[in-house]
């Protein structure tokens, strides 16, 4: 079994989503975790108004409530002509991916989100993204440079990967972010659509786990 969390960097929902996960990991270390980015605002080329920017903020508001976690908001506010594309951080989590196959890639989710929500950093700028992800991945075992990142997270084949991930997302009927499946073998399940506490989280992966497992009688898990 597998489970795959389909998300974005740049969604404030996954951000919150992605301590839940983080939360619950360790209760089921005998199944896999692979990320499939969804792209919510890829390719966007206009800045943010002032009635999007708002509706934004709004999120962050109810994404801190419901998770605890910080923003900085301030950052956000004082930057001016921003545009909201989420290209460029969804392909530098592939790029780690590539970069390290076996690498734990919610923490490498997880540690871009928090430089853009939590220190404001803005990781639609490669530079930025490079050295955030490098030394993440040297502090996980993975060791190399922002140079060497950059080089891959550049590379022709990292946006078609990407792009590919984007598809995959569409492919599957995934629109809404966060959301979490579980492969058992051929099969794909969609176990959660949308923000869920950890405590849910945990006992929703273990209903699925056992309907599932040979034997079982009761499969009622939903099927992506």
């Amino acid at each position: 079994m597998k489970l795959i969390f389909v998300g974005d960097p740049m969604c404030s929902w996954c951000y919150g989503f992605g301590k839940q996960l983080a939360e619950v990991r360790g209760a089921f270390p005998e199944i896999e975790l692979d990320i499939v980015v969804g792209g919510v605002g890829a390719g966007a080329t206009e800045p943010l108004t002032l009635a999007q920017r708002e509706f934004r903020l709004g999120h962050w508001s109810r994404v801190e409530a419901a998770s605890g976690l910080p923003f900085d908001r301030e950052a956000f506010k004082a930057r001016t002509g921003f545009v909201y594309d989420t290209e460029p951080a969804c392909r530098a989590v592939v790029a780690a991916r590539l970069m390290a196959p076996s690498i734990d890639q919610l923490s490498v989710f997880r540690a871009i989100q928090h430089g853009f929500y939590a220190e404001g950093l803005d990781i639609t700028e490669g530079a930025l993204l490079a050295e955030r992800v490098a030394e993440t991945m040297t502090g996980m075992g993975f060791p190399t440079t922002a140079e060497a990142f950059l080089t891959v997270w550049r590379a022709r084949e990292t946006v078609a990967a990407t792009q590919e991930d984007f598809l995959q997302a569409r492919r599957w009927g995934v629109s809404s972010f966060p959301a979490l499946l579980l492969q058992d073998g051929s099969k794909l399940y969609n176990l959660v659509t949308g923000f869920v506490a950890a405590a849910e989280l945990h006992s929703l992966i273990e209903t699925s786990v056992k309907a599932l497992a040979p034997g079982a009688t009761n499969k009622g898990v939903r099927y992506a």
